[in-house]
């Protein structure tokens, strides 16, 4: 009786021990998965303090500047959806997570053309799910304060790239990812079509 219930005793006890140490390696993958996650919230929240408040202490420049990727060159501005951060001259992943990227090849905000503006749906862009024609957009750089008004929203395909080509009006464009709510890799594009309504004094 006891030779015979003897392998079964050693198969279950393997088996426990592969239980447990699967949970313990679940667990520090939790712990890691958790304390990688905080750390890049931390770190994004930092670096929008620290680059807002440079900015805001910032001197006007009186010639036309030429940004390099990754520069901070203002900041944006949504009232009604509760949208503020700064936006940084390029669209990589890294400047992505640290604020709101301006396209290179599109204009500066004031410049003639369509400004496009690029932000993450879980992030800086969250609450652009919101946003409603005839909100203002307020988008501050050191040659002045700029006001848009959204005139449209629509959803596109990735593919769409005709929805930063250039125009011969003042134009701001906002793209983030959509739906939403959607788990991976997003399907589409949503996009924020706002016209400018003229610099402004603050």
């Amino acid at each position: 009786m006891n030779a015979t219930n003897h392998p079964i005793s050693v198969s279950r006890r393997s088996a426990l021990r592969g239980l447990r140490w699967a949970s313990y390696f679940f667990l520090f993958a939790g712990v890691l998965a958790a304390s990688y996650a905080a750390y890049i919230i931390a770190d994004t929240e930092a670096f929008q303090a620290v680059a807002l408040r440079k900015f805001n202490h910032s001197v006007p420049l009186a010639e036309p500047h030429v940004p390099i990727i990754g520069e901070v060159i203002g900041e944006i501005e949504i009232p009604t959806v509760a949208i503020k951060a700064v936006i940084l001259h390029g669209d990589s992943p890294e400047l992505l997570r640290r604020g709101v990227g301006h396209l290179p090849e599109t204009p500066m905000p004031g410049e003639w053309g369509n400004v496009a503006l690029a932000g993450h749906r879980d992030t800086f862009f969250r609450s652009l799910r919101q946003i409603r024609p005839g909100d203002v957009i307020t988008l501050r750089t050191t040659g002045g304060a700029f006001q848009y008004r959204v005139e449209s929203i629509r959803v596109v395909s990735p593919m769409d790239i005709g929805v930063v080509a250039s125009s011969n009006r003042h134009e701001l464009t906002l793209v983030t990812c959509f739906p939403f709510d959607y788990v991976g890799a997003a399907p589409n594009r949503f996009i924020v079509r706002a016209f400018e309504v003229g610099p402004f004094t603050e």
